[in-house]
């Protein structure tokens, strides 16, 4: 809806379940807890939030515009991307409204598999808002069940990717992925399934409204690399080389950064190569032999089960790279998620 079109709602309805007027002087939590609330509520579809209309006891509306619109989207966007566990994407307008300016902004429900969407910064249940009837509240143990119990009803990785289509699909990974199958098992019955139903088993894609969608995992197995960057950005792996044993050694050479993207079982190659092409090795000329050996520091298995285990077991639900940071004497591997044992 427009602006003036939620305003006409307002001064007709009040405020509802899906439409908050706020004055929007300033980036405040109060935006942020109904943003929370309206990507948690179940059957919602979401909700409007106009900014730059107060309203009173009475339920009369009046506009008092937004003096700096950009500035209030740009701290609007930069708060719902990182002050949430899951990043919010709002869509968010300025129009003129009685010749001031006012913003309207959507904000659609969440995915099943994200919910509860809650501030980082604090501790559930209280982190997490729902929508009521008369505006937001904070989530008890009841609702994080609830909102559980959604995420529970599709997995995380047979979610759909609303702005993926079949071309996202690279024919060559599908392939990739028949020639291992094949090289595994040569009778494997799926090898005689045509690519569509080939990913529709696998359940890389699904179907919705007839039509075909890639899924989450789907995108990170057989996805093109300019679709894995507009679609999953932050998922990718990120090669750190730092010159010297501490992070920040030199002020002045920091470090030096390779990022890689590709689908998953290439990019495990891939980053496996560029590790083991970077370390160290150490000569060897065994007596009697006229050729010479050089054995890398690192074991190249220990590498890859290394790296493996980095993908294998991130939580894909962060927007956050995978890390090797390659240091003179050593080299570490962060994921993003948490170890469910102690790091001792």
């Amino acid at each position: 809806m427009s602006a003036a079109e939620l305003l006409e709602q307002l001064r007709l309805l009040d405020e509802s379940e899906r439409i908050e007027a706020k004055r929007g002087r300033a980036m405040g939590k109060s935006m942020l807890e109904t943003t929370c609330a309206f990507a948690n509520e179940p059957g919602l579809d979401g909700g409007y939030l106009l900014l730059g209309v107060a309203g009173d006891d009475q339920g009369h509306y009046q506009v008092e515009g937004i003096d700096d619109p950009d500035r209030l989207l740009n701290d609007l966007h930069s708060a719902c991307a990182s002050k949430f566990n899951v990043p919010i994407r709002v869509q968010a307008n300025t129009e003129l409204v009685e010749g001031k300016r006012v913003i309207a902004v959507y904000v659609a429900e969440a995915r099943p598999g994200d919910k509860p969407i809650y501030f980082q910064a604090s501790a559930l249940p209280r982190a997490a808002w729902r929508r009521g009837p008369n505006g937001d509240y904070r989530c008890n143990s009841d609702d994080l069940e609830i909102l559980y119990q959604q995420r529970a009803q599709l997995e995380f990785d047979r979610s759909i990717l609303e702005a993926a289509t079949l071309e996202d699909i690279d024919p060559d990974a599908v392939e990739d992925y028949r020639r291992d199958r094949r090289a595994a098992n040569e009778l494997a019955e799926e090898l005689n399934y045509t690519d569509e139903e080939l990913l529709e088993a696998l359940g890389a894609v699904t179907r919705q409204r007839g039509e075909l969608k890639p899924t989450l995992a789907g995108t990170l197995l057989f996805g093109r690399r300019i679709a894995l960057r507009r679609l999953l950005p932050a998922q990718r792996v990120d090669y750190i080389r730092v010159p010297g044993k501490e992070w920040i050694d030199d002020p002045d050479q920091r470090f030096t950064t390779l990022d890689m993207r590709d689908t998953l079982p290439r990019l495990i190659n891939r980053a496996a190569a560029t590790v083991m092409d970077d370390l160290p090795t150490a000569f060897h000329l065994p007596q009697g032999s006229q050729q010479r050996s050089d054995t890398p520091l690192i074991p190249a298995k220990v590498i890859r089960e290394a790296i493996v285990n980095a993908l294998m077991h991130r939580n894909y639900r962060r927007h956050e790279p995978v890390q090797i940071i390659r240091f003179s004497n050593r080299i570490e591997i962060h994921n993003p998620g948490y170890s469910l044992k102690p790091e001792e």
